[in-house]
């Protein structure tokens, strides 16, 4: 029987009327929604599937969307049998991977994500204002290999290589007038694409240290426990062992680089140690990740499956 890997959308990945099939088909996806909504004091399905795609870019909104979306297709993914033996996200979606773990509860890893959206909303509102109304974000470039790219941000100023994607796919973070700059630099030099992301601020770069502060006291009471599960880290990039450990790099992980590829590698390195069948899904909206395991160069004999509707869902 084969085990499976669950990979955890990040913010970015959000759209209006996102899982709603899902949501709908499967009972144990709804009462997801209807416990987020209760523990968090709004209703998570409205914003889901009413809202328009500036009010779901807001972290305060997009982070608890995505990780609502994410455990309830997981619910779906459990009542057909389906369960993570290891589970890794990107970004944000470092939060349902700690909840698919066991490390955090259910009720705690809603808290604690609508106490991280709150804070790096309200940081971003601020680096706005101290930039002329001019809101910080992330660049996509598409292209350049990862130390042409942490070249072009040095010689920028408030700009930071942030995520590394792939090979050839690195995001920067930074201020509106540092990612503009940034942007025409990675474009002179050959860059294929150099998008601007539907994302709320300057994440994963020192830039966010003021909501990194504040969240470290947020979170200071929440227990994190030992995952149950093998669980992998952004910020080193490795296999995490503890809870603390990991409570430790939840604060990191607002200031320091996503290394996707460096985990992508470690993933797949402990799923052929075991000499056992492995199927790797992306949980939740989207298919990002999909594509960066397909363009990590290590994906040519285990393809990643992305459970991300109804169709998808019933397929697995």
């Amino acid at each position: 029987m084969a085990k499976y890997a669950f990979l955890f959308p990040g913010q970015g990945a959000q759209k209006p009327g996102m899982l709603k099939d899902v949501c709908e088909a499967f009972p144990e996806s709804k009462k997801v929604l209807d416990e987020v909504s209760a523990i968090w004091g709004k209703d998570v399905a409205k914003l889901m599937w009413e809202a328009d795609e500036t009010e779901l870019s807001r972290s305060d909104n997009s982070q608890m969307a995505i990780t609502a979306s994410s455990i309830a297709v997981m619910k779906a993914l459990e009542s057909k049998g389906i369960t993570p033996s290891a589970a890794m996200g990107f970004s944000l979606g470092e939060f349902p991977a700690l909840y698919a773990a066991g490390v955090l509860s259910f009720e705690d890893v809603i808290k604690v994500v609508a106490k991280r959206g709150s804070i790096m909303q309200n940081v971003c509102e601020t680096i706005a204002k101290e930039n002329e109304g001019h809101a910080p974000g992330m660049t996509a470039v598409v292209g350049l290999g990862p130390d042409q790219v942490k070249e072009i941000a040095a010689k920028c100023e408030n700009v930071y290589a942030a995520n590394m994607n792939s090979p050839k796919q690195t995001v920067l973070s930074g201020t509106f007038d540092g990612l503009t700059q940034a942007e025409a630099l990675c474009k002179e030099a050959g860059a294929r694409r150099a998008l601007r992301l539907a994302v709320a601020g300057p994440f994963h770069s020192p830039l966010m240290q003021r909501a990194a502060d504040e969240f470290e006291k947020a979170i200071a009471d929440v227990t994190f426990n030992d995952p149950k599960i093998p669980l992998f880290s952004n910020v080193t990039g490795k296999q995490a062992t503890s809870g603390a450990e990991i409570k430790k790099n939840a604060v990191l992980h607002l200031t320091n680089s996503v290394l996707w590829t460096d985990e992508e590698k470690v993933l797949y390195d402990m799923m052929n140690a075991t000499g056992e069948e492995w199927k790797v899904i992306e949980v939740g909206v989207g298919q990002v990740l999909n594509g960066l395991w397909i363009k990590s160069g290590i994906a040519e004999n285990l393809e990643c499956t992305s459970a991300n509707s109804l169709e998808t869902v019933n397929s697995l």
